[in-house]
């Protein structure tokens, strides 16, 4: 029983996480993704029909060649967990390389009122926009039309006609840049929808399996009852047995605790111990962090060496988890006793809280087997595993 229910505390983190990661995936990202690949390839394209067009026809296909492996770099860690500060840094001063060259690149003679190199590189600019806040992204986007006004100009001039592809470039980068920043704030409420929406089904899913388990311990124990106490039982009413006899006595007496413990709440046979953890539960709701406990089978009464070493370890653990809620749960099977605190959001520092529960099981007696782990990778979900074993008093 321990193991199954060990392996729906596991599967419980699992989903979560990947619902984490589902929930942050929306189309807007998927769509840039797609006009990374299509806007720098139509352009490559274009290139390769209009060798005349470029004083070196080779370097603008090297430019176009670079932005498709920035966008096989760029885009899967957009989709993933979007551009951190250094990738966004990046992805600017690729567009403003990539404009800088081939506008300069382009011959004077050439007519019309809109450089379409400037929308084969706002898809940068629009992942940056999904990814970062506003003060990021603007002024990207001002180099980049800095660089794309610079090179209009050395081309044509301050002419009818550059003022013309100047005033295009401005609004189409405007326009593209307006829908995907409007966008993100829509994309981040999507996003804690989506992960709200995980954690409820998950913590649903783990208190249907510790309901479960609690309604097959009992039946095990009544179908335990049927098999040994109803013949016992039996045997007195015919006489076959001696109600004075020690042994008789002492079997009914076992029976007798099995039977009360079937039947009352397992928080209640938990309170012994659950009362030498309050101090750290305490604590916890204050910053709030509420506690949900859950209790499968009977964890007995445990020494106080046992008590407050577990109270150690999930002291340690609660102080450094960031405010979340966080379940507690006991599962006992046999003399083995087995406690998991689980949460969401795992300890910045998770190798300092490891280090602080060294030590920890000193004091125990070695037959408790009292062991202690913490299963945890920031920023992930986690877990801390007490486990002990039962002994006679």
């Amino acid at each position: 029983m321990l193991t199954q229910d060990r392996t729906t505390l596991a599967s419980r983190a699992t989903t979560a996480g990947g619902a984490v990661e589902v929930g942050t995936e929306s189309a807007a990202p998927l769509f840039v993704g797609a006009l990374a690949v299509l806007l720098p390839s139509g352009m490559l394209l274009q290139v390769l029909a209009t060798f005349g067009n470029y004083r070196q026809p080779l370097a603008a296909v090297v430019v176009w060649l670079i932005m498709l492996l920035a966008a096989a770099w760029l885009v899967p860690r957009a989709l993933a967990w979007g551009l951190t500060r250094p990738e966004a840094v990046a992805a600017i001063l690729v567009a403003v390389a990539a404009v800088s060259a081939i506008g300069l690149d382009r011959r004077e003679h050439l007519t019309g009122s809109l450089d379409w190199t400037i929308l084969g590189t706002v898809w940068l600019l629009a992942l940056v926009a999904l990814s970062q806040p506003a003060w990021v992204w603007v002024p990207g986007a001002a180099l980049v039309f800095a660089a794309h006004v610079f090179s209009v100009l050395v081309q044509v001039g301050a002419s009818p006609l550059g003022l013309a592809r100047v005033a295009a470039g401005g609004y189409a980068m405007a326009v593209v840049l307006a829908v995907f920043a409007a966008l993100r704030p829509t994309l981040r409420t999507h996003s804690e929808i989506a992960i709200r929406r995980a954690e409820l089904s998950s913590r649903s899913a783990a208190e249907r399996a510790a309901v479960a388990a609690i309604h097959t311990d009992r039946a095990g124990r009544m179908a335990l009852l049927e098999a040994e106490a109803l013949p016992l039982l039996r045997g007195i009413a015919d006489g076959s047995l001696d109600p004075a006899d020690p042994t008789v006595r002492r079997k009914c007496a076992e029976h007798a605790t099995t039977l009360r413990r079937a039947l009352v709440r397992r928080t209640e046979q938990a309170d012994g111990m659950l009362a030498g953890l309050q101090p750290a539960l305490g604590t916890a709701r204050a910053r709030d962090m509420p506690v949900e406990i859950q209790v499968v089978g009977d964890p007995g009464q445990p020494g106080r060496e046992v008590t407050q070493a577990t109270l150690a370890a999930v002291t340690a653990v609660l102080q450094a988890l960031p405010p979340q809620p966080v379940i507690l749960t006991v599962l006992s099977a046999g003399d083995e006793v087995e406690l998991y605190l689980t949460f969401r959001l795992a300890p910045a520092d998770a190798d300092a809280v490891r280090a602080s529960l060294a030590g920890l099981g000193q004091p125990v007696p070695a037959g408790v087997a009292w062991r202690v782990t913490l299963d945890a990778e920031p920023p992930g979900s986690g877990c801390l595993e007490v486990s002990w074993r039962k002994v006679a008093r």
